[in-house]
């Protein structure tokens, strides 16, 4: 699933103007916003990801109706925003852990797709 994601996040990146100066925007933001400071906060900024996850995680139990107390709440097109605030909030981290991110993550795509495809990938 996480080469799933992080080959769309490239073809994104190719293909939607503007993808790495919004990522950059927004840690730009969230530095002039942020309470904590330091290593502290970036360990707060990395442990958003878990949060965001959780609500990926209850968009599905709401769209699929799992919890028969409350039926279904969500829709797919939740997940499908709950997905994207994941992949916003990882790229905004590893921003956040380096300005040179865009390379960072284009190798790592690059490394994973090797891996998965076999060096075959598409595109």
């Amino acid at each position: 699933m996480v080469s799933v994601v992080s080959a769309t996040l490239c073809a994104m990146s190719d293909h939607t103007p503007g993808l790495w100066d919004s990522i950059d925007d927004l840690h730009t933001w969230l530095d002039s916003h942020r309470p904590v400071g330091g290593r502290e906060g970036l360990l707060l900024r990395i442990l958003k990801l878990s949060e965001e996850v959780g609500e990926v995680a209850q968009a599905v139990v709401g769209a699929t109706g799992q919890n028969p107390r409350k039926g279904t709440t969500h829709t797919w097109e939740d997940v499908q925003s709950e997905l994207c605030d994941v992949a916003v909030t990882a790229l905004v981290a590893l921003r956040t852990l380096t300005p040179d991110a865009r390379e960072v993550f284009a190798r790592h795509l690059k490394k994973v797709t090797d891996r998965s495809l076999g060096g075959t990938g598409t595109g």
